[in-house]
């Protein structure tokens, strides 16, 4: 059995988030995400624990689920079947802390075995003087090793991911205020970090250029800030055993070096890949400054001496230039062990380009929307996984085209910066009527 998990989700308190983000929404659009795995986002925040602590039930495995009787059905969505959504306890955080002579920016994901170690996690953090009220991804004064510290005496079974690695201004790696590896930053307790978040604007053929990055396992997640963005990046768990230790398990044997030593062989359930945006989709893949609309590749970077070239001021420096001044390997490399990944965009920006329409939410691109992911049982499976023989029962021979040149990687791409998203093409200008084919697949 394959399962699309997003680990990395906000609720209606994490600041610049929908208020539509409740629990009952959120497992919702996870069955038409097609996302069987979510993380219960934002278990610091007290007023959002309350509620999953009332809506959620446990599974008995570590895991949770919505309370039968709180589901909701969208009429659009042809379900064959609701389907359990698996809920993990988890959340992101913000430690803003000084370290090594430098002031240290730094998100990390934490995820607890049970509400009832979630909530020691909230009491400990209290405790050392944490305001957990405010945002539902709260900035904590504690540095990572002490963030790390505490979620291991609340449990031992607790999990640190650091977050969107590679994120300029909050990020382990971050150009801004991260570090240059793993051991820098957690120190004696670098054993306990297995797997690394890549983030948006990096995917995992871009980490295998640093050899450090072999040891750890490299997961997705979509960083949702609203219901129709979660699943955008997920990992793929493969098994029938879903429960929290062999999730954590799974994980912890991904890493290439595990896996090139069969590490993952036996496991009751695999980590098998992950799902990713295009790199340069992310908002932070080039050099630039949003203000001055000026975006540079690391080359030209470069030569302009990390100076925006119009204001005179200094470019905020994106991922695949920190990749390049980390990185110990040339591009193209790749490890031994390393899992497969799936570079996607979402499916109603894939059918409106088919259509030639450039809003996603026209009457039409709803609809079709709606045949597709119903057909697919969730948007995951059926860009990823529905065959083209069941696509053509539902669809026509331009959106079966996108779907094909998607899944190829056969896209033309404007790269994203300072905080401005990149846009993926699927067809050029000059392709508004494509010409029939006798085989799309």
């Amino acid at each position: 059995m394959r399962t699309y998990a997003d680990l990395h989700i906000h609720s209606r308190y994490a600041r610049a988030c929908s208020p539509q983000l409740t629990p009952e929404k959120i497992d919702l659009w996870c069955r038409i995400k097609g996302v069987g795995l979510v993380n219960c986002a934002d278990f610091t925040h007290p007023k959002w624990f309350a509620e999953i602590k009332e809506k959620l039930e446990p599974e008995g495995n570590g895991l949770y689920r919505l309370k039968p009787n709180l589901r909701l059905k969208d009429p659009r969505f042809k379900e064959k079947k609701i389907a359990d959504v698996h809920f993990i306890i988890g959340t992101e955080v913000a430690c803003i802390y000084s370290h090594a002579g430098a002031t240290r920016r730094v998100h990390h994901c934490l995820y607890a075995p049970s509400l009832e170690a979630a909530e020691k996690i909230n009491q400990k953090l209290a405790s050392r003087g944490c305001k957990l009220a405010g945002d539902g991804r709260p900035i904590l004064g504690l540095s990572s090793q002490n963030l790390l510290e505490i979620i291991l005496e609340a449990d031992v079974k607790s999990v640190l991911i650091p977050a969107h690695i590679w994120t300029p201004w909050f990020a382990i790696f971050g150009s801004k205020s991260g570090y240059n590896s793993v051991t820098e930053c957690f120190e004696s307790l670098s054993k306990h970090i297995f797997a690394l978040e890549t983030g948006l604007s990096s995917d995992p053929a871009m980490n295998w250029r640093l050899s450090e990055i072999d040891n750890y396992a490299l997961v997705s997640h979509s960083d949702a800030h609203s219901l129709p963005n979660i699943g955008r990046e997920a990992d793929i768990f493969e098994g029938e055993e879903i429960s929290y230790d062999n999730i954590i398990q799974a994980i912890r044997y991904a890493s290439p070096k595990s896996v090139a030593a069969g590490k993952d062989k036996k496991l009751p359930l695999r980590f098998a890949g992950t799902v990713e945006f295009f790199p340069d989709e992310g908002r932070y893949h080039y050099d630039g400054h949003r203000d001055c609309k000026v975006s540079l590749e690391p080359s030209e970077t470069l030569k302009y001496k990390g100076v925006c070239p119009v204001c005179k001021r200094p470019l905020t420096i994106g991922v695949l230039n920190r990749v390049n001044e980390l990185a110990d390997r040339p591009v193209g490399f790749k490890p031994n062990g390393v899992l497969p990944f799936t570079s996607l965009i979402e499916l109603d920006k894939v059918i409106a380009q088919a259509q030639g329409v450039k809003g996603r939410q026209t009457k039409a691109v709803e609809a079709e929307y709606w045949d597709l992911v119903s057909a697919g049982g969730g948007e995951a499976f059926t860009l990823v996984d529905l065959l083209p023989d069941e696509l053509k029962k539902v669809t026509n021979e331009r959106v079966i085209e996108a779907i094909k040149r998607l899944r190829e990687g056969r896209v033309n791409i404007e790269a994203g910066y300072d905080g401005v998203y990149g846009v993926i093409n699927i067809f050029k200008p000059s392709e508004s009527v494509l010409k029939p084919q006798s085989s799309l697949f």
